[in-house]
Parts: C-alpha cells; structure tokens; sequence
C-alpha cells in the first residue's frame, strides 16, 4: 500500500462576491479531484486547535500528528530547522519576511503594510537584497551590536537568529496587517527596541537599492523592510517512523514544511525550479513524490499558490491555482500511483482558509478528501466546502488524520 499526502495551502474560502457567492473550490474545474471526491469520502476536520493561532504552522503540525499545543514555541524555529539552522539552547529566531511597505516621508512608524512578500519577489532578486543589506557596513554593525545572524532563503522568507534573548515579545505577522499602518503592529515587549531598530535600518537602506529602483520602474512593490515576527525557541518532535510506522518524503518549496518534516525525521528532497508561488515546478514535485514511492510507503505533496493568492485578495487566481492542482499534480500523481501497480490511499485537504475577503488565515475546520484505490464509496460529492459540512461528521483533531490515512 502507498500512501499520499497532498495539501492544496489556504484553498479553503468563504461564499465570494465576485465568485457569484461561491468559493473557490466551487468554481474551480478540478474533474480528476472531484472524481476522486466521488468515490471517496469528503468531510470536515478541525486543523487548529482552539487556543492556537491559525496558520500553516500549527495546522501543518497537526496534520502531520503534532499536537500544536504540546509541541508549539512559534513558527520560526520550524522554519529554522527546514533552512538548515541547527538552533542551539538559549538561541531565539524569528522568521524575518522581506515585505513591501509605503515610502512617504522619513518616519518608518509612518508607513503602511503594502505585501508581506515583498511585491512577490522572486527567490534570485530576494537573495541578491538580502545579501547586500547584510553586507552594508552600518547595518552589519547593528547585527554584531546585538548578536543576531541570518539565514538568507530563494524567497521573500528569511530566518534571523538571536544568540540570546527572549521570545517574549509581541510580533505581528505582515500578511494580518495588509493595506494597514504598521505603527500599531510594530514590536512590543522584550527586545522590541532592538528589532524596531533593524527593521528600521534595513528600509532606509532597501529603498535605494538598485533592484527596488527597477521593479518601481516596471511597475511593482519594492522589498524595502525586514518584518520580524513568529519568534520562539527551539522545538523537538517525535520520530514520524517510530509514530505511524511509515517512512517518506515531503516535498515542498516552504522551509516551514521543510522543517517539520526534518524534525520528525522524514526527507525533504529540493525541487528546482519550485517556487511557492503559482509558477511552482508541478511536474517536478510529481515526479520527486513518485520517485520517493518506489522505494518508501509515504509520500507529501504540499502546494503553497492558492494561499498566496488568498493573501493577495485575488479570487481568480485562486481558481486558477485549485485548477492547476488538479491538472497538474493530480492527473499526474494518480497515473504514476497506476503505474506502479499498488494499492494506494490519497488524503487531500487544505491546511486552514485563507479567505479572499479578509486575506489572512482563518481557523475554521477544513474540506478533506480520503480515497482509497481498493474501495469505492460512490458517495458522488465534490471536493468543497459545502460536501464536508453537508456530511455532518466533523474530525475534530487534526492529529487523527494521519491514523485515519494509514488505516490504523
């Protein structure tokens, strides 16, 4: 038997005005999901326990078996562990967007939340402003003055690390506060000062770089401020193995699921050309997922483009993003799943929602889809919002599913 997780991040939405009052995942054309739907089963499981905020780090968690409220100490350390940072006791990190904010006037307090991805910026541009803010003698001095390090990523997602100090303090993450002045979500608590410092310093010098000078010409955001936020120490996680007896590879271009997965054990191949974005490589994903499933019985797919295009407001882009999905990865995915001549079982779900409206994560209990090769169900649902709640059979705990996938 094989085994495939596939996780479609933020497809999950509220009835959408210009969607004619339906969701994404009602508008979508996803023939190969909804087929699987049909003779699958589709119902709603509760990812985020209540008491947790809601987003890819704790719903993640829970999918994977982690109970968020015993092993969570904040998002970074996660993503840390998926950079390759090896966090040492005492050690705080921070995951540090490159965001794009306003530019009127001197004065950063002043300025407004424009993308927490930095206008979308792609993962060469990212890195080359990353590194030349870094290397900039006053703003290297400021990082020495402090003790704090970076881990520059292919993205607009960075990890900052404190040699010591405290995750008592209170950070906002940028995708909650878009289109709104920042001056009230700006650091609070311990070492607030010192990250407002370096936040600070590090627009006064992005704005002027040569690659915002260009993408402002071209018509785009510029990526002119670190945001930190998501703050915490380091985290351990239970062998995956040893838990569900089940060994593979998750494959994805987040460091935050990267780092789950690192933790509990399981690999993490890189994919070229994979981008979290809607431009992602598919076929490149599909293709390490199947690879990983000659020779082990476990295998994660995780898209991020449909919660980017939940950030960003736009419903047809989600629709497009659920589309690509189904054609590029589920088509592919179920013939590689044929050729190889197993029995096999699919659970498909979103993390959390990432509603158009409110362009943020949402905590509400998400849409799954479990199918199994060997049992048809011929319940006839489509993969939606509205089959799962219709089905009136909510899993509570996000950390059942992965017992309810292996059949155990």
């Amino acid at each position: 038997m094989k085994y495939v997780l596939v996780i479609g991040d933020g497809m999950a939405d509220f009835p959408v005005k210009e969607l004619g009052d339906r969701t994404p995942l009602d508008v979508a054309r996803k023939p190969t999901i909804d087929r699987l739907a049909a003779d699958g089963i589709v119902a709603e499981v509760k990812t985020v326990p209540d008491g947790v905020p809601a987003g890819s780090d704790t719903a993640i968690l829970s999918i994977f078996g982690y109970d968020p409220r015993r092993v969570y100490t904040g998002r970074s350390p996660l993503e840390a562990a998926g950079s390759g940072v090896k966090m040492k006791a005492g050690n705080i990190s921070f995951r540090c967007n490159l965001a794009a904010i306003t530019e009127e006037g001197e004065d950063y307090r002043a300025q407004t939340m424009l993308s927490h991805s930095g206008g979308a910026i792609d993962g060469q541009e990212a890195m080359r402003l990353m590194n030349d803010l870094i290397a900039t003698p006053a703003f290297a001095a400021i990082l020495e003055k402090y003790g704090m390090s970076f881990t520059v990523n292919p993205s607009y997602r960075h990890i900052a690390v404190l040699e010591t100090g405290s995750d008592r303090v209170e950070t906002t993450p940028p995708h909650d506060i878009l289109t709104q002045p920042i001056a009230e979500h700006l650091p609070k608590g311990e070492g607030a000062d010192m990250l407002y410092e370096i936040m600070a310093a590090s627009w006064a010098v992005l704005k002027k770089h040569p690659i915002n000078e260009a993408r402002r010409q071209a018509g785009k955001m510029p990526a002119n401020s670190l945001w930190f936020w998501g703050q915490g120490s380091a985290v351990q996680l239970n062998s995956f193995q040893e838990k569900y007896g089940r060994y593979g590879d998750a494959i994805t271009a987040v460091p935050l699921v990267a780092g789950i997965a690192e933790l509990a054990g399981l690999k993490h191949t890189p994919v070229a050309g994979a981008t979290g974005e809607i431009d992602t490589n598919y076929a490149g994903k599909v293709h390490t997922a199947l690879a990983a499933l000659q020779h082990d019985d476990f295998a994660a797919i995780h898209v991020e483009a449909p919660d980017e295009c939940g950030h960003a407001g736009n419903a047809q882009e989600k629709v497009r993003a659920i589309e690509l999905l189904d054609s590029e990865v589920f088509v592919p995915l179920l013939e590689g799943l044929e050729a190889l001549g197993e029995r096999y079982r699919i659970l498909f779900l979103s993390d959390h929602y990432t509603p158009i409206v409110t362009r943020t994560h949402d905590g509400t209990p998400v849409p799954y889809l479990l199918y199994d090769s060997g049992v048809k169900t011929g319940r006839g649902l489509p993969y939606c919002e509205k089959s799962a709640a219709a089905m009136n059979d909510r899993m509570e705990e996000g950390t059942d599913l992965m017992p309810l996938l292996f059949g155990l």
